[in-house]
């Protein structure tokens, strides 16, 4: 060991000497000249290479750290992250919405996502959880078929919620890029539900990052799960009554107004005149979905253009928008702000559209 120290000692010598301190201890003009022709470099060593797998996983702690991420936390989940393939390819397959066009027909979407067997399980749990669904109604002011019918479209009412890794999932996509900020940002979201108390085992879900029986972005679950049941404890991955109460919780966020049904269906006259009730709006968000719709007149200004609402009543002064739905059980359906902050929870016609159906069907309206 003493001749290894020394060995090293020398080398950190030599390393450190100049090329002119070497040829002064030269013996003749033949070593200066080599000397000068070829000066003494100090030794080069390889450094290991940092995949930038692992390299984003030093980005996403560093990220959570600033976010005030608990260090426990990061060290029990980062170093163990694993890139999902499958994640990144079902990312990419992604196209716009068929839900953009405004000529398709409504009828095969709506044939595949009201079904006999949605409505019916849908009617049980409604019956089932009353008591709650009542409750939550009185608390929030929102139509508790709205919130079955939510649950249903997203989870088949719990029983599909998501098998991919959260936290893998979130990770690969923010690696992937294509939506970078947004993923790390639910990516930071998630540890900090962990943070809460979520168990890591419980974060599962889409592979696009939605979890529990609401189907919540990681960030949605931190702001607006809700205890439903009174147990002090909002757990959307196993308490159908949490779940109610953060859907409901998630569309009064939304704008949700109480008393108010989300559309009614009505009879078109031929003589509309489409060119006069054409939306000017140009919305950030989802334009093709607001495409569709009319321009916002009161109830009684359709009524006087004779667009005949049915169904459910709407006040004459009540605001709402014309959509014409071809194939959709009806002609058009005038929608209120409440249609809004369905599309809110999922931005396309067909789902919001869906949705209301579908509770309409579970309360038997």
């Amino acid at each position: 060991m003493g001749a290894l120290n020394g060995w090293v000692m020398a080398a950190s010598a030599i390393s450190l000497a100049t090329p002119s301190a070497q040829v002064q201890q030269s013996a003749g003009p033949a070593q200066m000249r080599v000397a000068q022709l070829y000066p003494y470099q100090p030794p080069t060593y390889a450094v290991p290479q940092t995949s930038p797998w692992e390299t984003h996983k030093v980005r996403l702690a560093a990220l959570a750290r600033q976010q005030g991420v608990r260090e426990a936390t990061i060290q029990a989940v980062v170093p163990y992250l694993r890139p999902n393939s499958r994640v990144m390819e079902l990312d990419r397959a992604q196209s716009p919405s068929a839900s953009s066009g405004y000529l398709l027909n409504f009828r095969p979407y709506l044939d595949r996502h009201i079904t006999s067997s949605l409505i019916n399980r849908g009617q049980y749990r409604y019956s089932a959880h009353w008591t709650n669904l009542s409750r939550i109604q009185s608390t929030y002011g929102v139509d508790p078929s709205v919130i079955m019918a939510i649950y249903g479209k997203e989870t088949s009412y719990g029983s599909v919620t998501g098998t991919f890794d959260l936290l893998d999932a979130l990770a690969s996509l923010a690696y992937e890029g294509r939506r970078r900020s947004m993923f790390e940002a639910e990516f930071i979201a998630a540890l900090k539900l962990i943070d809460q108390g979520v168990r890591r085992s419980q974060l599962r879900g889409s592979y696009a990052g939605a979890t529990g029986y609401p189907q919540f972005m990681p960030s949605v679950a931190l702001r607006l799960r809700t205890d439903g049941d009174g147990d002090g404890y909002a757990d959307i991955w196993r308490n159908e009554d949490d779940a109610f109460a953060s859907i409901a919780n998630y569309l009064r966020d939304a704008g949700w107004k109480r008393n108010v049904p989300w559309g009614v269906p009505v009879r078109i006259p031929p003589t509309l005149n489409r060119a006069a009730i054409k939306s000017r709006l140009n919305p950030p968000r989802c334009p093709a979905v607001y495409r569709r719709h009319s321009r916002w007149l009161t109830v009684g200004e359709w009524r006087r253009l004779g667009v005949v609402p049915g169904g459910r009543g709407l006040p004459d002064n009540e605001m709402a928008a014309l959509m014409e739905t071809p194939g959709a059980y009806a002609e058009g359906y005038l929608l209120t702000t409440n249609y809004r902050a369905i599309l809110d929870y999922n931005c396309s016609n067909f789902y919001a559209l869906g949705v209301g159906l579908l509770a309409n069907a579970i309360a038997q309206r």
